[in-house]
């Protein structure tokens, strides 16, 4: 029975979802970086990362988004807030966050802050965000040149590197909000001097509308105005999309006003209609130039502006409030009285949701959720819009019109949506939201669902049934994890509700058909049920480029047909789920059982005319080039390519069977039948006890696979499994249409330039596919039981079961995130101040992947996105 606090965020839930409240109207949807995006790019050539900069994006209004600091705004953004700060040394006010495009960065693209999720609810009634500022000025140039000049084998250059953290000579900004109501939402913002000095701080908590009246877009400019009041601060807001507000704050001498407006002076040499542009207020405080707006009382954009010169170890404190009420008196003790309530509802939130024991373990999940929920975005793309270019505004050039994306002229996403990291992947990914989804299913099973409905809506899928990649190119292809997705969210949000929500598996079920005929119609080009798909998400994990095959060969895939085998057992298992209450879905079942057969059959066959993708010999699974003379060259690459075979398994429980009559009578008939003409067959014993198990990977294959698996020479690292084996340290090598291609084992960043450089498959430890490992291991347990044992690692002569391994990856995937013994998290590497500094060590960063051989954070360093999962794995992780 949940206590009455656990509740009180339920109820919030309950509420918003039956359209009683919009408790999701107002969240964390501002993008931390919205400039080199490819929604903002019109340039000729797609040169994104140029068209708009750092450096313009103070000054260039957006046509897509915003973006800003700890920011939030409303689910359409149509009105923003975020913060800005000024330490008295900066060129410019830090109102957004830095980092390298690849241009300057040695490994891609890479954030150059400290920043942190501590807190968030489902319904955002609590959230609490962190910023690190720098007192000396920002080290933008340091950052920027030091990195150029390093190469793909240097490390990259971190902002700690530069010691601008060195003596605490920085500010902890905390900014929180505490929702009393839907619409009225009280906002604190704590500045702590951690240094042994004085030293000065500027905040502009900054109010602004995001810029639809330049476009076209709206009917009417909006307005932001300054209103008298005695008591306190006040601004009236007056958007005709979404109504009047107000924004009360601390009296200040200062408030600016100026309009979201570009500066087109400043970017292109070309006369403003007016002074007041978008970034008018740099120049205001840092040159003191406020004379310009001693008489602008309203505008687009507003910052009151505070001044404070905070003594060593000294805090300040400033109240805001954003709400759809007029108040007589809104930053009175009511304020900390909400604060304090909401507060209270979060603790209590998550100790029902967070059963570990372990306090560290708590913090780690507790800020996992908190990214998870500080990742949302609203996210506006149209393409046709973009294509044509907007009434008034230049035309785009003609190259766009058979460039980019230009092949989805039906993709019009206007939408909150799950990001895998804010700044360095301010865009959703279909395959990582699946992923995403788990720990939402935890949080918030609704969202969840209803993130995955989305991406299968019209306005998202093509005609065609392919589902969007990403801007970048959605038509590249990630793997089909959609349907394991919506069933994993499915039996999560049955086992804590009871109930099963069919409906969704109908809706999700009748779209993902679609999408399925649409991998079986264009990704096996010769109809022999092995599977293409390109590079599938793994950007560099093959010796070149997998959508530009060389010597004009086709690849067929291991990894494609492995995820394919996969996606016909999600299938299945979601027509059984429904079978049991509607017989129609039996045939359905009969069908994705078949269909599973005949891949499981492609891939493991081994003939002189057409060789399958095993070799027997190493005991592996590889991709397999076919050229147009005829010639079969298989890629010997040990990799999670060989690996995905794994996932391609699933048990159906022998209750289970007995409720679905006929689908068991016809599979028993098609096994026979399979049988009696030497036909491949994937079913161990179709009569056991037990149930069936269904497999992409024989038994005595799979031995062999577990070997190199638990190898610590190969895939098993202190960290959990590597994405490319350890042999390779001795790079592999292979002439192709006399051509050399090649690759090594590289536990760390890429050195290789293949899809940016920016993140890395040829040896790091990723943790989608560690939980995807986990979870496959634990099925295999649960037919085999204790009849397979394996040694873990390999060689040692330690034989367990696979439940025991399966909770072994767990435990070393955990400890990367986890305090050891010298009170160190592995994640952290040898960054000292991480490591060592009390304001420090109960942070907690959640990177892309992690180092192959000592488990440091590697790519983007939030995205909570998809790392997100390790709530999932440490909750079902046995002590």
């Amino acid at each position: 029975m949940q206590n009455i606090n656990e509740e009180e965020e339920q109820k919030r839930l309950n509420e918003n979802y039956s359209k009683t409240k919009n408790w999701l109207k107002w969240g964390p949807y501002l993008s931390e970086r919205q400039w080199a995006t490819v929604r903002e790019d019109y340039s000729s050539n797609g040169d994104v990362w140029n068209y708009i900069t750092h450096d313009m994006s103070r000054s260039k209004a957006y046509r897509w988004g915003e973006d800003g600091i700890a920011g939030i705004a409303d689910n359409l953004q149509r009105i923003c807030f975020a913060i800005a700060l000024w330490n008295g040394k900066d060129d410019i006010l830090k109102e957004r966050l830095f980092g390298l495009t690849p241009n300057y960065g040695n490994h891609g693209e890479d954030v150059k802050e400290l920043y942190y999720y501590l807190d968030n609810t489902p319904s955002h009634s609590y959230m609490k965000y962190l910023y690190k500022y720098p007192q000396a000025a920002f080290p933008y140039h340091d950052l920027e040149q030091t990195n150029r000049k390093r190469n793909k084998d240097d490390d990259e250059y971190e902002i700690t590197d530069t010691g601008i953290f060195d003596g605490n000579r920085y500010f902890d900004v905390y900014t929180e909000y505490a929702k009393r109501d839907e619409e009225d939402i009280c906002i604190r913002i704590t500045v702590y001097n951690r240094s042994e000095d004085n030293a000065p701080i500027t905040l502009l908590p900054t109010l602004w509308m995001r810029n639809l009246w330049s476009y076209g877009l709206a009917n009417g400019k909006p307005v932001i105005e300054l209103i008298k009041n005695e008591m306190t601060g006040e601004l009236k807001i007056t958007n005709m999309q979404v109504g009047e507000y107000s924004f009360y704050f601390q009296k200040t001498a200062t408030v600016l006003f100026t309009e979201n407006d570009t500066n087109t002076q400043r970017l292109y040499n070309a006369p403003n209609k007016s002074p007041f542009v978008k970034d008018a207020f740099h120049n205001a405080v840092i040159h003191e130039g406020f004379a310009l707006f001693s008489n602008k009382k309203n505008g687009t954009k507003c910052s009151p502006v505070y001044h404070f010169n905070i003594e060593p170890g000294g805090s300040v404190i400033i109240k805001l409030r954003l709400s759809k009420q007029s108040l007589p008196d809104p930053l009175n003790r009511e304020f900390d009285e909400v604060f304090t309530k909401r507060i209270h509802e979060a603790n209590e939130f998550y100790s029902h949701l967070i059963k570990s024991a372990n306090e560290d373990l708590k913090n780690i999940q507790r800020q996992a959720f908190a990214g998870m929920l500080w990742n949302k975005q609203f996210y506006y793309f149209d393409i046709p819009s973009w294509l044509n270019g907007d009434k008034g505004q230049p035309a785009p050039p003609v190259q766009r019109k058979s460039g980019r994306d230009s092949d989805w002229p039906t993709l019009n996403n206007e939408d909150i949506i799950s990001m895998p990291d804010k700044w360095e992947y301010p865009w959703y990914a279909t395959w990582d939201l699946a992923f995403h989804c788990i720990p939402f299913a935890m949080l918030d099973a609704q969202f969840a669902k209803d993130q995955l409905v989305l991406l299968l809506r019209e306005w998202y899928m093509s005609p065609n049934g392919q589902l969007p990649a990403y801007e970048w190119s959605f038509s590249d292809v990630n793997p089909p994890v959609h349907a394991w997705a919506c069933m994993q969210v499915y039996k999560t949000d049955k086992e804590r509700t009871g109930n099963g929500d069919t409906l969704f598996l109908e809706r999700i079920f009748q779209k993902l058909l679609i999408n399925f005929t649409w991998w079986v119609n264009r990704k096996d080009r010769f109809n022999n049920n092995v599977f293409e798909g390109g590079f599938l998400g793994l950007d560099n994990i093959g010796l070149f480029d997998r959508n530009k095959v060389p010597g004009g060969g086709v690849l067929q895939q291991a990894d494609g047909t492995a995820w394919m085998g996969m996606y016909c057992l999600n299938m299945l298992e979601i027509a059984l789920e429904l079978a049991q209450s509607n017989v129609a879905y039996e045939d359905l079942a009969t069908k994705f059982f078949e269909h599973f057969t005949y891949i499981a059959s492609s891939l493991n066959r081994i003939s002189q005319d057409f060789p399958g993708s095993w070799d027997e010999e190493e005991g592996f699974f590889y991709d397999v080039l076919k050229m147009p003379n005829g010639k079969f060259i298989p890629i010997k690459v040990r990799s999670l390519v060989g690996l995905t075979t794994l996932f391609s398994v699933h048990v159906i429980n022998k209750e289970l069977l007995e409720k679905v009559p006929e689908f068991h009578r016809r599979l028993k008939w098609f096994v026979r039948y399979r049988q009696k003409n030497n036909q491949y067959k994937v079913i161990e014993d179709i009569d056991a006890k037990s149930g069936i198990l269904l497999s992409l990977v024989p038994y005595k294959r799979l031995k062999k696979i577990l070997n190199a698996l638990l190898d610590e020479n190969e895939f098993l690292s202190p960290g959990g499994i590597r994405s490319l084996s350890k042999i390779h340290q001795k790079p592999y090598k292979i002439i192709i249409d006399g051509k050399e291609f090649g690759l090594n084992y590289q536990p760390g960043e890429s050195n290789s330039d293949l899809f940016g450089g920016n993140s890395n498959w040829r040896g790091p430890v990723w943790m989608p596919m560690n939980y995807l490992i986990i979870l496959a291991l634990e099925k295999y347990h649960k037919y085999f039981q204790n009849e397979l044992l394996v040694e873990l690692p390999s060689h040692s002569g330690n034989m367990v079961n696979l439940e025991t391994v399966a909770n072994e990856l767990r435990r070393r995937l955990t400890n990367i995130f986890a305090m050891n013994l010298k009170e160190k998290r592995l994640l952290n590497g040898q960054n000292n101040i991480f490591n060592h500094n009390k304001h420090f060590k109960d942070l907690v960063l959640f990177y892309e992947c992690f180092h192959g051989d000592n488990c440091r954070g590697i790519g983007a360093s939030h995205q909570t996105g998809w790392t997100g999962i390790i709530t999932e794995i440490i909750r079902k992780l046995n002590p």
